[in-house]
């Protein structure tokens, strides 16, 4: 008990050092004003990139008729256009040539996106276009063909189109307790707690490196149990990682607050605050374990050479255990969903999904327990490796368990 009570004093010493040399430094400033100019560029970028792409994207479809029959497609086009979102542009061109040759012409100009040609309007009336537009836009041309000719009989038999009086109620979802919107916030919390994760967790493999190099590791030591300087650290970078969410997550929730304004904020299954507290459980959960691995890489590593070589099968492994979780979203009860909440690596992703859209909390706590253990088991083996990566003391059979460390000469 009190060689246990001698690591965990040693490695609070620790954390506390490291933690305190990297909050209290310009870096650390750096730090984190960096993902958020990053996310202001790639906002700003994004909606201009998303307004281009609407315009260069959007499918037009063109209607090839004399002035005379262009009347009442126009208008027809103007009614639905203002009832029906999304409608694609409309465009005329007026007859040259054979119909189906000026078809072929018009849809291959290659700087136009002509996605239809409609030709012979109205006796005759044809339409021109790949298959894949065929099949989805078709039906809107025809829309507007229907429309116009149902005008034009009413127009000549005396009689006007009809006034459809219809009065409207706006109800909210409960509480925005809809199955999409709590789909979409399972989305979210998935993707920004492997952001996060990738982001922070990611820091632990050059973690060494420098101390390494100038034989700080060596002098600490000496002074403490080498078990006891993996923890510091592993706990030092947990915390670092926390202020900085800490940080970002208030402003994250001043914009979101200021975008809701006035509308209904989607609620998870579980309520926001207890939704909250297991997003920062899971969180530590998932850094815990990860960066344990990481660590444990990280300290086999010579130069920074090593942990550039290092970095991209990891991201690719982080990448696939996401794509892994976020797969099963919608399939948590069945079989692929229950492995994916077992199995360690995935778990936190999996679960917090759940406390998205399920109500229930005894999951979670049987599955904070099964990733507790899986914590202990992987930062003894990351500590293990730490111990003969480091400083090549001890055998890999050595030093299981957390003091029993070999005397540094």
């Amino acid at each position: 008990m009190n060689r246990t009570h001698r690591l965990f004093r040693a490695a609070t010493v620790i954390a506390r050092r490291d933690y305190v040399a990297t909050v209290w430094s310009r870096s650390f400033l750096l730090f984190l004003i960096g993902p958020m100019i990053a996310a202001l560029f790639g906002g700003v970028l994004g909606k201009v990139g998303a307004q281009t792409d609407g315009v260069a994207l959007q499918p037009i479809l063109v209607a090839v008729v004399d002035q005379q029959s262009e009347g009442p497609l126009k208008a027809s086009y103007k009614r639905l256009n203002e009832q029906i979102t999304d409608l694609p542009a409309l465009h005329f061109v007026r007859p040259s040539g054979a119909p189906e040759l000026q078809a072929r012409v018009l849809l291959g100009e290659a700087k136009s996106n002509i996605a239809l040609v409609l030709t012979g309007w109205p006796a005759a009336s044809h339409i021109t276009g790949p298959r894949k537009q065929v099949d989805s836009l078709a039906p809107t041309m025809r829309l507007i063909m229907e429309d116009a000719l149902t005008s034009e009989a009413l127009s000549r038999s005396g009689y006007g189109r009809p006034k459809l009086d219809i009065g409207y109620s706006v109800v909210d979802p409960a509480a925005g307790k809809s199955s999409i919107s709590r789909y979409l916030l399972a989305r979210s919390a998935q993707t920004i707690l492997f952001v996060l994760t990738i982001l922070l967790a990611g820091m632990l493999l050059s973690n060494l490196v420098e101390e390494k190099s100038n034989k700080v590791i060596e002098v600490l030591a000496a002074a403490v149990p080498v078990d006891a300087i993996f923890l510091g650290k592993l706990v030092a970078m947990l915390g670092v990682s926390l202020t900085g969410i800490t940080i970002w997550g208030t402003l994250i929730a001043g914009v979101i607050a200021s975008a809701y304004h006035g509308q209904q904020i989607p609620q998870p299954g579980t309520g926001w605050p207890v939704f909250v507290a297991l997003g920062a459980a899971y969180y530590v959960m998932n850094y815990m374990i990860l960066g344990g691995l990481f660590l444990g890489i990280g300290s086999q590593a010579a130069t920074v050479r090593d942990v550039q070589t290092l970095s991209m099968p990891i991201t690719m492994a982080q990448i696939a255990i996401f794509a892994a979780g976020s797969a099963v979203v919608n399939d948590l009860d069945k079989p692929i969903g229950l492995l994916a909440a077992v199995f360690p690596l995935t778990s936190p992703l999996t679960m917090i999904a759940r406390a998205a859209q399920e109500n229930s909390l005894w999951p979670h706590l049987l599955a904070l327990v099964w990733q507790g253990v899986w914590v202990m088991f992987i930062v003894r083996f990351a500590a293990r490796r730490f111990r003969t990566g480091v400083l090549k003391s001890g055998s890999p059979r050595s030093g299981w368990r957390f003091g029993k460390t070999r005397a540094v000469s």
